[in-house]
């Protein structure tokens, strides 16, 4: 098959229907390689926050996983459903939403398969829709949850939040994990070259791949620390707690970039806990 000419990265303004098109596009493109390359280290009904490993049986951030039984929950950003597998194997009713059709197109394999899906209780019902407009009637569901899902390639997030407190009953929680704020000063390389700040963490220009025509292909948006409190406050969202994985010792994986020897020196990871009113 003919390549083409490999996207050029820049620094540019990108809004919120550019930046759904190019991701769409781009998962649909990659979820089969990505699902290759990480498949192993998520599982099919684990639930793990990020490339540092943080298991959400260990971490409890969603609430004791005893109180998880018959909840109905949104997981944002599914991919593959692996979180909603492993809320649906402790009870819960998990719906799992994502852009991209390919990544549900995996969901719905790992489903079929005797150890994981149907046969055990542990499929969750598949939605393909866009964070920014969800697709379900106000006070839906008892938790939200995203981990490493939608959030880092949507333009608008402060919409999505308002959408999730839509969505969410009294009292409901929302977490969800993104890359660490401050990495966006290094450059996304997991050795030492990716110790040194290069950019202002303050410039919220989006990384954009475009094509040969100026078009994107993939892009991700940049929010401070400041910035994602701000908007989780402007939805009517009580924020409770900030949790920064350290790099754990068995973790000797590298993830684009992030790697024990980053891990040791940078927060990698951020996961936001909040509760609607």
């Amino acid at each position: 098959m003919i390549q083409g000419p490999e996207p050029e990265a820049t620094r540019r303004t990108a809004g919120t229907t550019e930046s759904s098109r190019a991701n769409r596009r781009w998962w649909d493109r990659n979820a089969d390689e990505y699902q290759r390359e990480h498949g192993d280290f998520l599982g099919d009904d684990r639930f793990v926050w990020g490339p540092e490993g943080l298991d959400e049986a260990e971490a409890g951030l969603l609430g004791p996983v005893g109180g998880l039984k018959d909840l109905d929950v949104l997981e944002i950003g599914a991919g593959a459903a692996q979180c909603s597998r492993w809320l649906a194997a402790r009870g819960a009713r998990p719906v799992a939403l994502d852009l991209s059709h390919r990544q549900l197109q995996h969901a719905r394999r790992i489903d079929l398969d005797d150890d994981a899906g149907p046969a055990n209780g542990n499929a969750p019902a598949l939605v393909q829709a866009d964070a920014g407009t969800l697709p379900f009637a106000d006070a839906s569901f008892d938790l939200a949850c995203s981990a490493y899902g939608a959030l880092p390639f949507i333009a608008d997030t402060a919409r999505v939040h308002r959408e999730v407190a839509r969505v969410l009953r009294p009292g409901g929680r929302w977490v969800f994990s993104v890359t660490h704020p401050v990495r966006w000063a290094f450059p996304d390389e997991p050795g030492p070259e990716g110790l040194t700040a290069v950019s202002s963490y303050f410039d919220r220009t989006p990384y954009v791949e475009q094509d040969d025509r100026g078009l994107a292909v993939y892009v991700e948006h940049h929010r401070t620390l400041g910035d994602r409190v701000r908007e989780i406050a402007a939805a009517g969202l009580r924020l409770v707690d900030v949790v920064e994985p350290e790099w754990p010792a068995w973790n000797d994986q590298e993830w684009g970039g992030w790697s024990p020897l980053r891990g040791r020196l940078l927060p990698g990871t951020a996961i936001f806990v909040c509760l609607a009113p």
